[in-house]
C-alpha cells in the first residue's frame, strides 16, 4: 500500500497532471500522471533517481533554448 506525502495537481493547456511523492515497503517515488482525451499515462521515478531526472529536464531544457526550470 502506498502512502501519499505530498499531492499536487496542475493544469496546462487540456492536460491535468498528478504529481504525487509516495511511499512504500520499498522506498519513496514520484509518481507522474498526465490525464488528457480520456486517457492516463503514468511515470514513476524512484526518490534515489530524483536528482538525476530533475538535472536531465534542467539540461535539455537549457539546450534547447527552453525556459528554465524556476
Amino acid at each position: 500500500m502506498d502512502n501519499i506525502i505530498e499531492a499536487r495537481e496542475v493544469q496546462i493547456e487540456r492536460k491535468l497532471f498528478h504529481l504525487e511523492f509516495r511511499e512504500n515497503d520499498r522506498g519513496k517515488f514520484l509518481r507522474i500522471t498526465e490525464e488528457a482525451h480520456g486517457r492516463r499515462n503514468t511515470i514513476i521515478v524512484p526518490s534515489t533517481g530524483m536528482q538525476d531526472f530533475t538535472a536531465a529536464i534542467a539540461d535539455v531544457l537549457a539546450s534547447s533554448g527552453g525556459m528554465q526550470p524556476a
